[in-house]
Formats: C-alpha cells, structure tokens, sequence
C-alpha cells in the first residue's frame, strides 16, 4: 500500500514539474527575452525585457473596448519578467537626478502619453505588482503614431554624452533621455 502510495505521490510531482517547464517555456516562445545596449561617452546603458507581440490584438486602450494594456493600468514595460536597467552613469529620470546603477522600469499607459517610472525594488516578478514606496522617479512622455511593430522592441541609442530609449509596440513609439548629470 505505501509503495502504491509512493509511485501515486512521484508520478503526480512528476506531472507538476513537467507542467511547470512547459508553460515556462510556452511563455518565453511567445514573449522571447530580448536586451539593447549602448555605449555613450565610455558607459554603458543595457536593457533586459521580454517581446510580447501584437497578434492581432488592441494592445493600448480603454479596458471596456478589450485593450490588452488598459489605460491607467500598471504594466511591466515587456512580460514575463520585470524590464531591468543597468546604467553606468548618472542620469536624469524625469526631473529627477538618478545614481548610477541597476533598476527596475515600469509604465503606466495613458492616452496619447507613457508614464514611465523608476523603481529600486530587483526582487520582485512582473506579473505583480512593484513596491510603489521603492519608486524613485517618473518620466511622462507623449507616445506617437508610428508604422507597425508587431513585437514590444526596446532600442538603446548613444547620443554624443548619454543614451536615450527608443519604445515600439503595435503603431505607437514614445522616447526617454537618460541624460548624463
């Protein structure tokens, strides 16, 4: 009876863990992970996010009209895991003066605008919510209309001394100077 108990008790971990790589993995083939980088006066800036795409769907919106990314809603800048920030150099979030370092940035969508903001908490996953009290900055950008991008792109560029953040999904883009102090 105990050993019938035991191979149940295996079988069914078994199960649990192989479920568990496999939406794992079924989740990074949908949204790849994806890192831009740029060197702007000898320091670097290196983003890590994933690629969520569009297939099909109303990414920015009203939540009633079905918008995968409500207005006003948090959203981890990507999926799957936070969109981390390592930057060499200090720099101005906003209007606000930011030490050197690594970071987490997160967005909240408004419309026709991004509020992008700052966060100091790397512990927490993407899918929950930041630790708003751990916010050290935030940057409103308008967002733009562009061609379409079917997959979520960050695109770090150098300028002659700092690096800005270049953000396209769906037929939106919108811009953030990471300007050296």
């Amino acid at each position: 009876m105990k050993k019938k108990l035991l191979i149940g008790f295996g079988i069914l971990i078994l199960l649990i863990v192989a479920a568990f790589f496999y939406l794992n993995n079924r989740n990074r083939t949908l949204s790849p992970p994806g890192q831009t980088s740029a060197v702007a006066n000898g320091d670097t800036v290196t983003v890590s996010y994933s690629r969520p795409s569009v297939r099909e769907r109303m990414i920015f919106g009203e939540a009633e009209e079905g918008a995968l990314q409500p207005y006003g809603v948090y959203w981890r800048l990507g999926a799957n895991e936070p969109t981390f920030m390592d930057i060499d150099y200090d720099f101005q979030f906003g209007v606000s003066e930011i030490d050197a370092g690594k970071y987490v940035i997160y967005a909240i969508p408004r419309k026709g605008e991004m509020e992008l903001r700052l966060n100091s908490d790397l512990r927490f996953w993407g899918y929950t919510e930041p630790d708003y009290s751990q916010d050290l900055a935030t940057a409103l950008v308008p967002m733009i209309t562009s061609d379409h991008t079917e997959q979520f792109t960050i695109e770090a560029i150098p300028d002659s001394l700092s690096a800005r953040l270049l953000f396209s999904w769906d037929k939106y883009q919108w811009e953030l100077l990471l300007e050296r102090q």
